[in-house]
């Protein structure tokens, strides 16, 4: 009746087997350390590296506990070890002066890092501890504002653009467009021309077009509806958040925050970040690109020594570079709609680009009178153009076109990744800056762990002496729930905070309100007269529903938490809903484990060490239910 199976058994070992260890990366601590990293967009850091930093480490008497190449963040690099924060700080002066020869154009990124301190043969079970928030590792919080009067001057240059380009295709003509505010003014000399201009400018349904002035200076006035004008201002903070994502990973900060806050500011946390400067410099990351057609004046291999002609500019970083290119643009990375890694007709690497209707009426434009021209793609990170790429023009381009020759398939993914990146919709300002330094992190976090260490302890006292041998299977199960809700929080790397850790106290006192419920029906079965086996049975079976309806209820709510909330709160319901699946575990499936392997054995047991259970009728209390087995058995 109380017996499990074997397999039920191997279930229970292998669960606590991998609570263990996926647990126990969470104590190893962490090492000072720094990581470096490319600074260029068109260089990566290879292995190789590697070998260069410990050389230069070696060669300054400042030994790393490890220097180790790392491929698998967003951006390759390598990572230096070391034994205290002294060595750190200086290895990071040292590595900065050797890697950089032009300190005012740096190559390498060498930044300040922590690592875990976890073995390795725990590492290549891809066991790693938990992500800690701002809020228990220190870092850094910024509070950004975007010009949102910015997004929408450049939304209205791009369809001051699209009206000349629509009037100049079905040969319209005007005598001048013109910004006037926040609208658009084209001029005409007759009503039938505006007329005509109207009926074509219709295509933009984005507009609404307003009839003004009089006489022989006839205006059309273009202005966005509500509805365009509110969307150009939600798409720019969107993109802006979404270039900012991009950037920060592929710096490898471990689980940046970059949320929106209102309409139009913009909250980024760097957890474990010590440097501020370094912190603004990451957020600061943010690149435009720039469609160039390459000076055919200037012949190639000479540009370094050629006079450069008035109107363009040379290049001397990236691939393809010395290159002398045009200042005019024949368009920006605005008008590029996807980017993607693909193969030509040759099957050979290269990237596919799509662009917007704009951007593919423009790229014909210029490009049907230049085949067998070079046309170069520039990456401009703060004020510094690098060129990705310079391609031979093959035939007249449009909305869809390839880039070949891109060598490899890693190369092509690269930059297009870099495409897809894309710009900020409009710059933005720190308007609050705060930095939580690692000493006040350490004390949240040791308040939060002796927060869960004392309520867990002040729980398995009392179920021990109220409920005896049942009571410590109960605390028994309750450790059991911890380890395994610590071991999937770090195999999910979930990123913990100061609610997190709530959650996780607030998950032991719903474990053992199961434990509970369970004990006080076994009870109930052992006071109707039922044997000690039997009340047992019916004691979980009975006891199964009530906890799975409490259960399902409150995990409504934390699901409910989790689609809709946001930030602290949404950390909060993770842990929750984690927690409640862990406990229906722990409370049911392993503490039924533990009394069958206890008590399942045993054909002629007379009674349970359960507490008291109290007797009506006015008999005498018992501690150990022998009395209720007994008159069951009559």
């Amino acid at each position: 009746m109380n017996r499990y199976s074997l397999w039920k058994y191997v279930l229970i070992v292998v669960a606590l087997l991998f609570g263990v260890i996926y647990t126990v990366p969470n104590f190893f601590g962490e090492s000072p350390a720094v990581q470096i990293s490319s600074a260029k967009s068109t260089l990566k850091v290879e292995a190789a590296i590697a070998g260069r930093v410990d050389e230069i480490l070696k060669q300054g008497s400042l030994p790393a506990e490890s220097v180790a190449f790392d491929n698998s963040g967003a951006q390759p690099s390598v990572r230096a070890r070391f034994a205290s924060t002294d060595i750190q700080f200086k290895a990071k002066a040292l590595l900065e002066k050797e890697l950089n020869t032009d300190p005012s154009d740096p190559t390498y990124i060498v930044a300040f890092n922590l690592l875990p301190n976890t073995p390795q043969w725990l590492q290549s079970l891809h066991a790693f501890p938990m992500y800690l928030g701002l809020d228990l590792r220190g870092g850094v919080h910024f509070l950004m504002q975007v010009d949102i009067k910015a997004v929408l001057n450049k939304r209205l240059q791009g369809l001051q653009a699209s009206v000349r380009s629509l009037l100049r295709d079905k040969n319209i003509r005007h005598s001048g467009i013109s910004r006037s505010g926040d609208a658009i003014e084209i001029s005409f000399r007759d009503a039938d021309t505006r007329n005509k201009a109207r009926s074509v400018l219709g295509e933009l349904q984005e507009l609404v077009l307003n009839d003004a002035g009089a006489g022989d200076d006839l205006k059309l006035v273009a202005t966005l509806r509500p509805e365009a004008l509110k969307q150009t201002q939600e798409d720019g903070v969107k993109q802006n958040i979404s270039t900012l994502s991009k950037r920060v990973n592929e710096l490898g900060v471990a689980e940046p925050l970059i949320q929106r806050q209102g309409a139009d500011r913009i909250v980024v946390e760097l957890p474990g970040v010590q440097d501020v400067s370094r912190a603004k410099d990451i957020i600061g990351r943010t690149a435009t690109l720039e469609v160039r057609m390459v000076d055919e004046s200037v012949v190639r291999g000479t540009e370094e020594t050629s006079a450069i002609p008035f109107g363009s500019e040379l290049f001397k970083i990236g691939k393809g570079a010395p290159v002398v290119l045009n200042k005019e643009p024949v368009l920006t990375g605005d008008y590029i709609a996807n980017a993607s890694a693909s193969f030509d007709e040759n099957h050979q690497p290269a990237v596919s680009i799509d662009l917007n209707g704009d951007g593919g009426r423009k790229m014909r434009e210029a490009t049907r009178e230049k085949v067998g021209k070079n046309m170069a793609i520039v990456l401009f990170e703060k004020g510094k153009g690098e060129v990705l790429t310079v391609a031979t023009i093959r035939s007249e381009l449009g909305s869809r076109f390839q880039i070949t020759g891109m060598g490899s398939p890693e190369a092509a993914g690269d930059l297009a990744l870099l495409l897809r990146a894309g710009s900020l919709a409009a710059p933005m300002d720190i308007i609050e800056e705060r930095t939580i330094g690692p000493q006040l992190g350490a004390d949240n976090i040791k308040k939060g762990f002796d927060s869960v260490l004392y309520g867990f302890l002040a729980m398995a006292i009392f179920m021990v002496i109220y409920y005896q041998l049942f009571g410590f299977f109960s605390a028994l199960a309750l450790s059991v729930n911890v380890l395994l809700l610590v071991a999937v929080l770090s195999t999910l790397q979930v990123t913990l905070t100061l609610p997190g850790i709530a959650a996780i106290a607030l998950a032991l006192g719903m474990a053992i309100d199961s434990n509970v419920l369970i004990n006080e029906r076994i009870r109930e079965e052992l006071r109707a007269g039922n044997s000690p086996q039997a009340a047992i049975a019916a004691g979980f079976d009975r006891a199964w529903a009530t906890i799975l309806d409490s259960n399902v209820t409150t995990l409504i709510a934390g699901l409910a938490l989790l689609i809709f909330g946001s930030g602290a709160i949404r950390g909060f319901a993770v842990v929750h809903c984690l927690g409640i699946l862990t406990s229906m575990f722990s409370a049911v499936f392993f503490s039924r484990g533990m009394v069958n392997l206890w008590y399942g054995r045993k054909k002629r047991l007379t009674g349970l060490a359960i507490g008291q259970i109290w007797k009506p009728e006015g008999e005498s209390l018992s501690t150990s239910g022998k009395a209720s087995a007994k008159r069951g058995a009559k």
